[in-house]
């Protein structure tokens, strides 16, 4: 399929749901090539002069690092912003609304990317909420760099390190997401990324938790009617053999419960304390030997000891590394493709 810059010109990325399937396969070709020819002169100038907002709610290794280097090598600049150096209106202060602060935004730059994470919003589905209000007052393409609810380029990331490992055709692949204790209380977005994309491509899903570590139940449906729409199957279970026999991929990761906000907060320390007594949820040597030869991956950073062992996410069948680099070359893609 011929590369057409800014094909999909103003389209926002809040999560791949809202993209089919043949774009979001036209994203991941775009991605493939943009990885194998990445320091040629073919993609060098498709946004040569603009400039690519990065708006971090919550701070970030590898999304702001991954986005920065993506412009650069499509000759955009990146500008890093942070709340508290804007005035902004909140709750308790005065200053420029959402609606203000993304027309203005939409004048300077041809796109914006918004972080914000469980810490930094009083209940679940309130920063994916505030992205969602960027994006209806912006002329320009709002992605979200990861909310509470979705993270779409990390879902994208994984998939093209799957494609890459398994084949294009996944029909018949199993998909593994399985909770893992940890001390750091993570939110929902890069699982339900996982369970999306996976579903969307064919594979069947299963996710696999202790009781009370339900995901959204909106999502989950999206996941069911995927799975039933490209030919997949889907299997929500608390034991850890069923979820790993034969499975091809397994992605391994600690996620907080429905509980984890009440009084207008998150409390993260009683999530911690009740999530470091499921000592037995962990990726090891002994639960990968009950698959088929499965690849893991994580969207990292990873809680070593903890979400898996080290031998895993170490290991030969290990894709961790890939997926991290791809988050580049997918948020290029996308950004080629919707920003002008």
């Amino acid at each position: 399929m011929k590369f057409i810059p800014g094909k999909y010109q103003g389209r926002h990325m809040l999560t791949t749901q809202n993209w089919s399937l043949a774009e979001l396969k036209e994203i991941l070709d775009l991605a493939d090539d943009m990885k194998k020819v990445r320091f040629s002169e073919k993609y060098f100038d498709v946004l040569k002069n603009r400039t690519f907002f990065m708006f971090f709610y919550n701070p970030s290794v590898r999304t702001r690092q991954s986005f920065e280097a993506a412009a650069t090598e499509l000759g955009a600049h990146a500008q890093f912003l942070e709340p508290k150096s804007m005035r902004l209106k909140t709750a308790t202060t005065a200053g420029e609304t959402v609606e203000d602060a993304a027309k203005v935004m939409s004048r300077y730059a041809a796109g914006l990317g918004i972080r914000i994470l469980e810490d930094k919003i009083p209940a679940y589905g309130d920063g994916y909420a505030l992205i969602k209000e960027y994006a209806s007052h912006a002329t320009i393409p709002v992605m979200s760099m990861a909310d509470d609810r979705f993270h779409p380029f990390q879902g994208l990331a994984d998939m093209q390190g799957i494609r890459s490992h398994l084949g294009h055709d996944l029909r018949g692949k199993k998909a593994v997401l399985t909770w893992g204790h940890g001390a750091l209380s993570r939110s929902w977005c890069s699982v339900q990324e996982y369970m999306l994309m996976a579903s969307r491509f064919g594979m069947d899903v299963t996710v696999a938790h202790p009781e009370g570590y339900d995901l959204d139940p909106e999502i989950i449906e999206w996941t069911k009617q995927n799975c039933a729409e490209a030919g997949g199957s889907f299997e929500i279970t608390h034991d850890q053999k069923v979820a790993y026999d034969g499975a091809h991929v397994v992605y391994s990761r600690n996620w907080m419960s429905p509980n984890a906000y009440h009084d207008g907060s998150l409390h993260k320390a009683e999530e911690i304390e009740r999530a470091m007594k499921f000592t037995n949820w962990i990726c090891d040597e002994e639960k990968m030997a009950l698959t088929d030869n499965a690849l893991f991956t994580h969207p990292m950073p990873i809680d070593r000891g903890h979400e898996v062992s080290d031998a895993v996410a170490s290991g030969s069948n290990s894709i961790i590394y890939d997926v991290a680099e791809n988050r580049l070359h997918v948020q290029k893609a996308v950004m080629a493709l919707t920003m002008v």
